[in-house]
Order: structure tokens, then C-alpha cells, then sequence
């Protein structure tokens, strides 16, 4: 089930055209506006809405089947929170990274307190269907309280020095937000983020420690992903 591509029919588009579309949105900080004029110097004429369409409907079968090709996380995760707008209103973004960069959840919620952090530990643990040996966090002490009632077997590292892996995860995070100008709803930024977590690392390897060649290959490696799980196929000579 997990190779089984996503059904176009009654799409006017070729999947090509639609997965570019969905890759540009979600892979850069663009507006559907922008995704649109980009689309048209490529000589494909397509509404911002329907662009809007096609992220919502497809976005998330896409990141999900990214994510079942992952590795199983490892046994150190990193957890964080930062402030994010949504309409106009300080909410709380919770963000875990496994030890290997993958991006293993993300949950908006309104407090951060340690009801919020409870709940957080215990989505995460339900969605990996794994216990990790070791959880790094900042020194908010909501995380404490949490991780003795809800995970007490599990080791805790709280250090504000330990934990950049997950504050570099929330940098492409913000590049979307800014370009949105925040969120009109919780829904919509739970919806949002959760596909965008799952898409844009994919196309994020650490350049910073490969040669130029190898980067190169890795990337092809990566859009061969994305064709397979897409359905597309000719992507460069179709658009």
C-alpha cells in the first residue's frame, strides 16, 4: 500500500505538473501567488487556488508516504517549542527531531504548559510506535514535569546548549510563516505544518558536509523518491 501513488483522475493536469506544483510550494517560501508565476514561465497556465487545491489534497499523502520510507527513529530525540502567529494570536509550534535530522513530529497547540507537554510526549510516542532511550530538551519546566508522569524509564537531558538540531528544524519553519504572514487558524497551521515538516526536509540533506558531487547525487537520489511516490515521471521534460 505504501507504493501505491495517489489517484489524479478527473484532474486536468498530468501528475507532473501537479507535483512540481505542490514541490515548489513546499520545498521554497513561496506564495501561491508566486508558485503560479512561476509556473506560467514554464509555459503552465494555472490559477494560485488551484495550486492551493492541489496542496491541500495531495500535500499530506505525499509527506506521508516520505515519511514510511524513513529509517525507524533512533533512540535520542529532541523536542522544542517556539512561538508562532495564528490570527494574530501567540500560539506554541512543538516540534520533535530524531537524532538523525528527521523531523518525527510537530503539534500546535495553545499553552506550553505540563498538560501540553504531556500531550505532546504521548502523540509522539503513538505516532513513532517507539520509546526513545534518551529525550533532549531546553529547560522549560513543563518538559520535567511531563517526562516523570508520562515517560519516567526515559532519560532526560535538559541543556539550552544540547538542542540545536531541533532549533535548526524550525528555521525553514519560519521562512513559511513569514511568507504567509502567520496563520488564520489552528487547523489550517497544524494542516500546514505537518505536510511541510514532511516534504521540505526531504530536499533539505546537510549540504554543509558533502562535496558538491555528492550533494548532486544525492539530490537525484531524493526527486527519484519523489517521482515514485508522486506517480510522475519525465518531470524536467514535461514542464
Amino acid at each position: 500500500m505504501g507504493n501505491v501513488s495517489p489517484s489524479y483522475k478527473g484532474h486536468r493536469y498530468p501528475v507532473e505538473v501537479i507535483s512540481h506544483g505542490v514541490w515548489l510550494y513546499h520545498r521554497f517560501p513561496l506564495s501561491f501567488r508566486e508558485v503560479e508565476e512561476l509556473m506560467l514561465e514554464r509555459g503552465v497556465t494555472v490559477s494560485y487556488e488551484t495550486v492551493r487545491r492541489w496542496c491541500v489534497k495531495f500535500g499530506q499523502q505525499y509527506a506521508n508516504a516520505l515519511r514510511r520510507r524513513q529509517s525507524r527513529p533512533g533512540d535520542k530525540w529532541h523536542l522544542d517549542e517556539v512561538f508562532i502567529k495564528v490570527n494574530g494570536k501567540q500560539k506554541y509550534l512543538w516540534r520533535a527531531v530524531g537524532q538523525d535530522g528527521n523531523v518525527l513530529n510537530v503539534l500546535v497547540q495553545n499553552r506550553r504548559d505540563k498538560a501540553a507537554a504531556g500531550r505532546f510526549f504521548r502523540r509522539l510516542m503513538k505516532k513513532t510506535g517507539a520509546v526513545p532511550r534518551v529525550v533532549v530538551t531546553d529547560r522549560l519546566r513543563s518538559y520535567g514535569a511531563a517526562h516523570r508522569e508520562v515517560m519516567p524509564c526515559v532519560q532526560h537531558r535538559q541543556s539550552k546548549y544540547l538542542n540545536h538540531r531541533t532549533e535548526n528544524s524550525h528555521q525553514p519553519t519560519r521562512q513559511r510563516e513569514r511568507a504567509m504572514k502567520g496563520f488564520r487558524s489552528v487547523g489550517e497551521a497544524q494542516r500546514l505544518l505537518s505536510t511541510f515538516s514532511g516534504i521540505s526536509p526531504h530536499f533539505r540533506p546537510r549540504r554543509h558536509q558533502m562535496t558538491a558531487h555528492n550533494y548532486r547525487a544525492e539530490m537525484t537520489i531524493r526527486f527519484a523518491i519523489w517521482e515514485q511516490i508522486t506517480g510522475a515521471v519525465g518531470l524536467t521534460a514535461t514542464i
